[in-house]
């Protein structure tokens, strides 16, 4: 058997990349560490223990038949050389021949983050791999900021009048399994991003047409949302992400559209109209 493991199978993104493989008619190994979340993996697909750290032979018996790596990092996992590289060492002692890596847009650039480690080790150490960047998430809107849309008909992230192509996660589980079971994405880097650049004054727009109620964007400071985020009993790892996200955001370094989602999956990126349609319930 030739399958293809997914690590954080019942995620936002790695659950649409199980999706999508199945429909292309693939053998799925949903890889999933809490036992009660098994419940949300289709039944089309198996179900296989997997733990980010766990000893080299539990790792290498979570390959045994896998061909195929969709790696992805948990967000509570900051010690990629201790969490992350040894299932990268495990998958090539089992004769992995792709790992489809879930990057970060603009990691090239960022020698800080974690995601820029896992990709230095994977050149390092000649893997096959394929490495997806997406931009900012759509689906940030349904949850990291959700809550004061919901409440107080708000988008309250520092943004100021910087411009982000938003992609829906959905299209990034669809780009992955085309490029995990296509021919011609080995040691290639793709930055996946929505076709069209928005302020979150327009954002705020569609939302408001959308869900039929006024949404506002007033670009609040970095020090209100900072200073709402430790009155939140936010830890001081999630402000210092948040900061950096948002001054990533401020230098309009996730301004740029493209169009790789269409060309590579074949159909074109989720418009944010579409997703917030999709997902109304979530904020009404």
């Amino acid at each position: 058997m030739t399958a293809i493991l997914v690590t954080g199978a019942t995620g936002t993104v790695g659950s649409a990349v199980v999706r999508h493989l199945l429909g292309r008619g693939e053998q799925v190994i949903a890889g999933v560490h809490d036992r009660a979340a098994r419940a949300e993996v289709p039944e089309a697909a198996q179900v296989r223990a997997f733990t980010f750290g766990a000893a080299p032979a539990e790792l290498e018996e979570a390959f045994e038949g896998v061909d195929r790596l969709f790696l992805m990092r948990p967000p509570a996992i900051a010690d990629v050389r201790s969490m992350l590289f040894p299932v990268i060492d495990a998958a090539q002692r089992t004769g992995i021949r792709q790992i489809a890596f879930l990057s970060l847009q603009g990691v090239q650039m960022n020698r800080k983050t974690p995601h820029h480690a896992v990709e230095e080790y994977l050149r390092q150490i000649r893997a096959p791999y394929t490495f997806l960047r997406p931009n900012f998430f759509m689906q940030n809107l349904s949850t990291t900021y959700a809550e004061p849309i919901r409440t107080r008909g708000e988008i309250f992230v520092p943004a100021g009048r910087a411009r982000i192509a938003f992609i829906d996660a959905r299209d990034v589980g669809r780009v992955a399994a085309a490029v995990l079971s296509e021919p011609g994405h080995l040691r290639k880097a793709y930055t996946l991003s929505g076709e069209r650049s928005m302020t979150y004054w327009q954002v705020a727009q569609v939302m408001t047409e959308v869900l039929g109620r006024p949404i506002q964007y007033d670009r609040p400071s970095e020090d209100d949302y900072l200073s709402r985020l430790v009155t939140d009993g936010a830890s001081e790892d999630y402000i210092a992400v948040q900061k950096m996200i948002h001054k990533v955001v401020r230098l309009n370094l996730s301004a740029l559209p493209n169009r790789a989602v269409r060309k590579i999956s074949g159909q074109p990126a989720t418009p944010l109209r579409q997703f917030v349609s999709d997902f109304r319930t979530v904020w009404q």
